[in-house]
């Protein structure tokens, strides 16, 4: 994506017209990094269902879209400290999840005025003292992006779950 584009780009709270294509958007994204990365990683039905209920994922957390000449290219969701379904190790934190890009802008920086956005909106609005994050174990490159960003490794969050390991991350703010 050039710089020009990039400045096209408007990060915006989803609505409810755009679940459909952050849904899509979604389980496109994450098939096909990690069929490339991690090519044993295999998404069931059940998990491409829930990556694309994007709805209900609005009623509990903010979703942000990037758009790009009028068609969503990214998405980003956080939960409120608290919120159903926040994997959020640390008392207060807001937790980061489902950022991703269109396929035909992966690598472009599109990511960064969505994690921007989010990250504002916990630090300025919520006033959490931080955000969570999980990587799939073995996304070494995702996490080195949230590493450049100021998180760190945090394995006390690290999630085991009956599908996937998940290493945690976080990003504390001065008070």
């Amino acid at each position: 994506m050039s710089t020009e584009s990039l400045k096209r780009v408007v990060i915006r709270e989803a609505r409810p017209e755009d679940d459909a294509a952050v849904g899509e958007l979604l389980v496109e994204a994450f098939i096909t990094q990690y069929a490339k990365k991690l090519p044993e990683v295999v998404y069931t039905e059940e998990r491409k269902q829930a990556l694309r209920d994007v709805a209900s994922k609005r009623a509990v957390a903010k979703v942000w879209v990037a758009e790009l000449d009028g068609r969503v290219v990214g998405t980003v969701a956080l939960w409120p400290p608290g919120a159903p379904g926040s994997e959020a190790w640390l008392p207060g934190a807001a937790d980061l999840r489902h950022l991703a890009t269109a396929v035909e802008v992966h690598g472009q920086g599109l990511s960064v005025p969505l994690l921007e956005e989010a990250e504002r909106v916990a630090r300025e609005e919520w006033r959490v003292p931080a955000i969570c994050l999980h990587v799939r174990r073995g996304a070494e490159g995702v996490g080195r992006m949230y590493m450049r960003r100021g998180y760190v490794r945090e394995p006390a969050g690290d999630l085991e779950l009956p599908t996937v390991s998940l290493v945690a991350y976080v990003r504390r703010f001065p008070r």
